[in-house]
């Protein structure tokens, strides 16, 4: 790993930016283009910024993308703050594994390739190879103890650590860091406002379709938990271990290393977000190789965006999780990569360009 780790502390080293020369010949490579100048908007920012994560202009074609779903228990869902019970966390990730779930088919459509990691799953995990890096089984209810111990939350940040070197080693040039997991939208919550100053009942939405009185159960335990979580919110390790899961730290520790190893990455949704907001702290610049796909219905995740200064590519009103909303703007990068590749130049083409 290049995360110095040890059982005291994780530091990683200081995040080289994108290449702003590759960058910047992307965009000058833009305005040659049999086209007026700017006129595909965001697609020419998001060819730039892939520009800038390869070091060369045109860019690649993005050929192995990757999405890693990271699967946990939330201790707090037995206080009744999702539609679904908590065993829906282990059937799920059976799905997924068999290829039968929403994100399956998106990826599928989309070119990528899917993985499932069971970090803190509430059951047995029959498949070894997904249980690889699990750390426990659920996390403590977050209203009133810590989510994690200390060797468990450094255990999940180095567990995140290692599954980004691993597909990055294995060849993945882009990578879509997925959740799943009942009641981790709760959780999600609670970092997010403690990291942004925002009160309970602006962070809470309806996760998993929630009802009126789930709602106010879950408002509630998002305001509990946030009571302990600011006390330890300019830590970022101390509030994954006090208000987060292994999985949701496993994210930020995955999140934190793709921006060390100069891999660039398509956020998701909430959960994802909130694990981003952690490992921008643990990594300062590392958003600088993230871009973000779409924005959540989740209310929270507007908060995620602005925090990061980052602008969805898409807002399709997906509030899944699991990848979905990356999945599916997953081929907007593709054609931002052709453009500049496929596209002829005035010169070449002989079209004339505007007039003077």
């Amino acid at each position: 790993m290049d995360a110095e780790n040890t059982a005291e502390s994780i530091e990683f080293p200081d995040i080289d930016l994108p290449d702003e020369i590759a960058r910047a010949e992307a965009e000058r490579r833009h305005g040659t283009l049999i086209k007026p100048a700017r006129s595909l908007g965001r697609l020419e920012e998001l060819g730039a910024w892939l520009a800038a994560c390869q070091g060369q202009s045109p860019p690649r074609p993005v050929t192995r993308p990757r999405v890693v779903v990271f699967a946990g228990d939330h201790g707090i869902a037995a206080k009744g703050v999702s539609a679904y019970s908590r065993e829906v966390t282990a059937q799920l990730v059976t799905a997924v594994g068999n290829g039968e779930a929403a994100i399956n088919a998106l990826a599928a459509t989309a070119g990528a390739g899917v993985r499932v990691l069971d970090l803190a799953v509430d059951a047995e995990q029959p498949d070894q190879a997904v249980a690889e890096f699990k750390v426990r089984r659920g996390s403590g209810s977050i209203d009133t103890e810590d989510a994690l111990s200390e060797d468990e939350v450094r255990a999940a940040l180095r567990a995140g650590i290692g599954i980004a070197d691993a597909e990055v080693d294995a060849g993945a040039d882009l990578l879509i860091p997925a959740d799943l997991g009942i009641g981790n939208s709760t959780p999600s919550a609670v970092l997010i406002a403690a990291l942004t100053g925002a009160e309970p009942v602006a962070v809470v939405g309806r996760g998993s379709g929630i009802d009126d009185p789930t709602w106010m159960r879950k408002a509630a335990a998002v305001r509990d938990a946030l009571r302990r979580a600011r006390a330890v919110y300019t830590d970022p390790v101390a509030l994954l271990r006090t208000a987060g899961g292994a999985d949701l730290a496993a994210l930020a520790g995955f999140l934190a290393q793709a921006a060390v190893r100069r891999t660039p990455v398509l956020l998701d949704g909430l959960a994802v977000g909130a694990a981003a907001m952690l490992a921008e702290e643990l990594a300062p610049g590392a958003r600088s190789w993230w871009a973000a796909a779409h924005r959540s219905t989740e209310p929270a995740h507007a908060m995620v965006l602005d925090h990061l200064d980052l602008k969805p590519l898409v807002d399709l009103d997906i509030g899944l999780g699991e990848g979905a909303g990356a999945a599916a703007a997953l081929p907007l990068l593709a054609m931002s990569a052709r453009l500049l590749t496929e596209v002829a130049t005035h010169a070449d083409s002989g079209v004339a360009g505007p007039l003077a």
